[in-house]
């Protein structure tokens, strides 16, 4: 089965609506990441159809837990989860916050490249990051530990009445880190992910802030 085909199966599997021609274009955002990768070693992984399953199709497997506008990506690296989310929803104003300088420069280009006009590149740490608004979900897939994306991450969530929301990928249930968690902040819910063609356990930790009584 060729990539069209898996990309158009696994959507259809994770019940997303993705136009065709959108999902053309993640094809090309997969593309430019193996073409980088060659050079710049973005990921480990290599081969096209691990990629498209590991990386695109886990992305998506998030959205329809994902609450927009405004979206955060911390610890972009490739693009990932932000550049396949800001695909499928044009309507968002995706920031994708990578501090390693290679890094940051493709992602400068893919957003070039694919003419992303809802995503911006933030080639800062996390911590130095201090937009003037606010996100109403601040997601990552590359930190290793929850405490750490909390403590670092977690003034970039919005106030106000909806508030934002932390959202980590994580592959087995973590519950060794959520002991970690400080206090100001409390797990809102833990989904179980299933990604089409990928036989590893996944979840989506989703953290909020605790209002001061």
């Amino acid at each position: 089965m060729n990539l069209t085909a898996r990309l158009a199966g696994g959507i259809a599997e994770l019940g997303v609506a993705i136009p065709p021609e959108t999902q053309t274009r993640l094809l090309q955002y997969l593309a430019l990441v193996q073409k980088w990768n060659r050079v710049h070693n973005l990921t480990a992984v290599r081969e096209p159809e691990t990629m498209l399953v590991r990386h695109v199709l886990d992305s998506l497997s998030i959205l329809p837990h994902v609450r927009g506008p405004r979206v955060a990506d911390v610890g972009s690296g490739a693009g990932l989860p932000g550049i396949p989310l800001a695909l499928a929803r044009p309507d968002w104003h995706v920031v994708l916050i990578e501090s390693i300088h290679k890094k940051a420069v493709f992602l400068q280009q893919a957003r070039i490249e694919l003419k992303l006009e809802n995503v911006e590149v933030a080639a800062v740490r996390v911590e130095q990051c201090h937009p003037p608004t606010g996100f109403d979900s601040v997601v990552s897939r590359a930190f290793s530990d929850l405490a750490d994306f909390v403590r670092l991450a977690g003034h970039l969530c919005a106030d106000g009445e909806r508030g934002g929301r932390l959202l980590a990928m994580k592959g087995l249930y973590p519950h060794e880190e959520l002991a970690q968690l400080p206090g100001q902040f409390s797990v809102e819910k833990i989904l179980s992910v299933a990604v089409p063609g990928l036989e590893s356990e996944r979840h989506l930790v989703v953290i909020k802030r605790v209002e001061a009584e």
